[in-house]
C-alpha cells in the first residue's frame, strides 16, 4: 500500500489506476503484490513541486541530428508545459517520435504529462526499456535522464 500511495502522490499513476487498484486489494482474497506495483518504478529523493517545475523547460520534442554511430545519443526535448496530451515513441511512422533502430518496437512506449512531470510507460516492447541503467515499465522522467529503447539511447532535456 505505501508503495502504491507513493506513487500517486508522485503522479506516477492517474486517479482511475489508483481506485483500480485499491478494488484489487479490497475485494481479491489474494492479491499478487507484483501485478499491483511491480510495474511502478518509483525514484529516491523525490524533488518538490516548486523545484521540479523551475526545472521545466518550454521546448517541444525534437530530434537532434545524431550520426551512425551507434553510442549516439538522441537529444528528447520535452514540453513541460502540459499542452501535450500524450506523446508516442516508437519505429512507426505513426509515432510522435519516430525511431528507426531496428531494435525499437513499432509502438513503443508512451509519455504522459503528468502534474509538472513526465511519466514514461513501456508498452510491452519486445527489447524492453532502461531508465538510468534499470529496466523499468512506468517511471518518472528527469532532465538528464537517459532513457535506453532497445538500442536506441535517448537524453531526457
Amino acid at each position: 500500500m505505501q508503495r502504491l500511495n507513493a506513487a500517486y502522490a508522485g503522479g506516477l499513476i492517474s486517479d482511475a489506476t489508483l481506485v483500480d487498484r485499491l478494488d484489487q486489494v479490497f475485494h481479491r482474497t489474494l492479491v499478487d503484490p507484483e501485478l499491483l506495483v511491480g510495474d511502478l518504478h518509483l525514484r529516491r529523493g523525490v524533488k518538490g513541486l516548486h523545484e521540479r517545475v523551475s526545472q521545466m523547460v518550454t521546448s517541444v520534442v525534437v530530434r537532434l541530428g545524431r550520426s551512425e554511430d551507434e553510442n549516439s545519443e538522441t537529444l528528447l526535448a520535452l514540453d513541460w508545459n502540459g499542452s501535450s496530451q500524450q506523446l508516442f515513441v516508437g519505429r512507426s511512422s505513426g509515432c510522435d517520435l519516430v525511431l528507426t533502430d531496428s531494435t525499437v518496437s513499432r509502438c513503443h512506449a508512451r509519455l504522459i504529462p503528468r502534474d509538472g512531470l513526465w511519466v514514461f510507460h513501456d508498452l510491452c516492447s519486445t527489447n524492453g526499456s532502461y531508465l538510468n541503467g534499470r529496466r523499468v515499465q512506468r517511471c518518472q522522467l528527469r532532465p538528464g535522464d537517459r532513457l535506453v529503447l532497445g538500442k536506441a539511447s535517448l537524453r531526457v532535456d
